[in-house]
């Protein structure tokens, strides 16, 4: 259990700061893991294979989660302490220069560092209990405290988020943590605990949840890759899927297995739906 004690020479009234966000570091990176050793996940890095990928593989993204670490913590910390969207995105950034070294310049987990840093922040808001906002979930602090921010954020435009998101009318990353990350609450969350709660197994649950996500998310990794021919190509095998009855059908692993290959073939990555999936996991483990 996180405690909380007043820091020394601070008069009283003052907002108290998290001493211990290592909780809130470990849920994170176990998120991080747990989406990495999800299989099959269509055109994905795992375990097993590289998916879609030339320039990554598992090793990677271990790389990528452990340089990450010390990141997740000062966010949460950061976020008890009432920080600002700048404050948090200055974090992100120098989290993401130590992403490329641990893993030589390879962008591994530039989504989840936008994504799980914030969230990280409203966990340690939450579990410090002076936040003063109204926060049911993790994802409604998002929204009431940084949403505005978010929105108004010029990001590089020279990104293949930006790029995509211009080109093509959609919100991507920024529009989802703005509105408090509706897809994971919505979506990816209900199908990973209704997977759960009929008996499913860990992994059952994980690929339910990013199904889910692939079949309605306007993924831009997968419009940077695919275009929206990608998109659409993906979501419809999703939606194939799912309506066979997802994890619960007979061999549901062997016909995921297919849209995974069939992904390779054609070189596409939702790494959108990659991110959202472990920002589920990290919301599932603070909020139980």
């Amino acid at each position: 259990m996180l405690t909380i004690s007043p820091t020394p020479g601070v008069a009283f009234g003052k907002t108290p700061t998290l001493t211990d966000a290592k909780p809130i570091r470990n849920a994170a990176v176990q998120a991080l893991l747990q989406e990495l050793i999800t299989y099959p996940k269509p055109g994905l890095v795992s375990l097993v294979d590289t998916g879609s990928h030339a320039d990554m593989d598992a090793t990677s993204f271990v790389r990528s989660t452990l340089a990450l670490r010390r990141y997740f913590e000062d966010a949460a910390r950061s976020g008890s302490e009432g920080a600002s969207f700048e404050t948090l995105r200055q974090l992100g950034l120098a989290a993401e220069a130590r992403m490329l070294r641990a893993t030589r310049g390879v962008n591994t987990h530039r989504g989840a560092i936008f994504n799980l840093g914030l969230l990280a922040a409203a966990a340690g808001a939450r579990r410090s209990a002076c936040s003063g906002a109204p926060m049911s979930t993790l994802g409604e602090y998002v929204n009431h405290t940084w949403g505005r921010a978010i929105a108004q954020h010029r990001r590089d435009a020279t990104s293949h988020g930006s790029l995509v998101s211009d080109r093509h009318a959609v919100g991507g990353a920024p529009a989802e943590a703005a509105a408090g990350f509706r897809s994971v609450y919505r979506i990816g969350l209900p199908a990973y605990r209704a997977v759960l709660s009929h008996g499913g197994s860990a992994n059952q649950a994980r690929i339910q949840a990013f199904f889910e996500l692939l079949a309605r998310l306007d993924d831009t990794n997968l419009l940077h890759r695919g275009g929206p021919g990608g998109l659409a190509y993906a979501r419809a095998r999703a939606g194939v899927f799912l309506g066979e009855g997802g994890v619960f059908q007979p061999h549901w692993r062997e016909r995921a297995v297919e849209v995974h290959r069939a992904f390779c073939v054609r070189r596409l990555s939702p790494g959108g739906s990659a991110d959202l999936l472990a920002a589920c996991l990290f919301v599932h483990a603070i909020e139980a």
